[in-house]
């Protein structure tokens, strides 16, 4: 494990402009990392100059600024590519974020792959988002959802995985980490099984991405879905790698703008992938956002952010344990910087808003969880979800606030 001094946390700290504010007169705290991460300066300069010096639609234009940004656009392409270890640009799908590109998987090889009677599997880990769209493909095609049940600690049961799949599983679609539970998934581990009973694998990688570093091809996966906000970029993008064979195959998704090759009113054709999967006009800006934001995480590098995220995530943990009434939800062997917990005796949105008024930014409720808390047999939880930019301090001054939160109830 690297060392790392006090001043280059700092260092880094002062790239974020939103930590240097207060909340209700208290130095902002900000434990919502698995909601979205805060964006470096550099992020955001990104996004400025694009609509100050580079603004315009990008493809087919002839004049400099369209020529300009749709280089610049193609080029972030590759980027994403090289960062995921895609096997070329033209596996990479620009989309509005990881929902996007669940619900762009679930409809366009639903509609070409799933018959009646077939079968997709997901597990109790799994954030709504990577729920629904295929329960409703299922409800489209007259298809059957099976989940995958989840052991005590919070891990995915291999072993009931291995008896779900069938000659009639379609998709094993899972999350790379949990986002209530931190939870880091076997993936490769999954592909294989599922892969085994040549059985493609759908992978929610909205956490994965920031915590760690994501080779698509390693993994073996089928299909990966990303959102950037996740992971210190913008909102409103994010992307899907797809196997190249799996992209050919499918419909496509929506309709109009780039993913058009010709129409006539007689017949519409498509264009290659991955535009045939991109209609209307893109988020460049953002994109450009997301390609400054793969160049900070670069830049840092993964040992650094690996050694800062399992320092704080242990020493959570362990500050946690020794509050009287705290119980952790989800103790997996393997876990991202994200802890769940319950206060015994009190709600949890009351203690997130006594917190909050301390300038502590906790996530309550079910996380877009239900059927997770549904198995668990709790309603929700308090959640803090670290990021490199916190700090053992921090830690501290939560750990006192929730003292304060125990007194308060007292």
């Amino acid at each position: 494990m690297i060392e790392i001094s006090e001043a280059q946390i700092q260092a880094v700290r002062s790239d974020f402009p939103i930590l240097s504010r207060n909340i209700y007169g208290k130095p902002l705290i900000y434990f919502d990392n698995a909601a979205t991460t805060q964006k470096p300066k550099a992020v955001i300069d990104a996004i400025s100059n694009y609509y100050l010096n580079d603004n315009a639609n990008v493809h087919r234009g002839v004049h400099y600024l369209s020529q300009h940004a749709t280089a610049a656009f193609e080029d972030v392409r590759r980027k994403v590519a090289d960062f995921v270890h895609a096997g070329s640009a033209s596996e990479i799908v620009f989309t509005r974020g990881a929902t996007e590109a669940i619900n762009l998987v679930a409809w366009a090889y639903g509609e070409t792959f799933l018959d009646e009677g077939d079968e997709i599997i997901v597990s109790e880990l799994e954030h709504h988002s990577n729920i629904v769209p295929w329960q409703v493909a299922c409800e489209r095609k007259k298809a059957t959802l099976k989940v995958v049940g989840v052991t005590p600690e919070g891990e995915i049961d291999l072993e009931m995985l291995g008896r779900l799949i069938s000659g009639r599983t379609k998709m094993v679609a899972v999350s790379h980490i949990s986002n209530t539970l931190g939870t880091i998934n076997p993936v490769a581990e999954i592909v294989n099984m599922a892969h085994a009973s040549n059985v493609p694998v759908f992978i929610d990688g909205a956490q994965g991405l920031s915590h760690g570093p994501v080779n698509v091809q390693e993994l073996g996966c089928d299909f990966y879905a990303f959102s950037a906000h996740k992971m210190y970029g913008p909102m409103g993008i994010g992307g899907l790698y797809g196997k190249r064979s799996w992209l050919e195959a499918m419909q496509p998704y929506q309709l109009g703008g780039e993913m058009i090759d010709r129409v006539t009113f007689e017949k519409t054709t498509f264009n290659e992938i991955p535009y045939k999967f991109e209609a209307g006009t893109p988020n460049v800006a953002d994109v450009m956002g997301l390609a400054a934001a793969i160049d900070y995480l670069n830049m840092l590098g993964w040992d650094f952010i690996a050694a800062r995220e399992n320092d704080l995530l242990q020493y959570a943990t362990t500050r946690l344990q020794q509050v009287e009434g705290v119980k952790i939800i989800g103790n997996a062997a393997h876990k991202a910087a994200i802890v769940s917990f319950l206060i015994e005796g009190i709600h949890y949105f009351d203690a997130g808003t006594i917190l909050d008024h301390l300038g502590i930014a906790v996530r309550t409720g079910s996380h877009c969880t239900q059927p997770l808390m549904d198995s668990i047999g709790i309603n929700g939880t308090l959640r803090a979800s670290m990021a490199f930019y916190n700090t053992r301090y921090e830690i501290d001054v939560l750990i006192d606030g929730l003292n304060r939160v125990k007194a308060l109830f007292a």
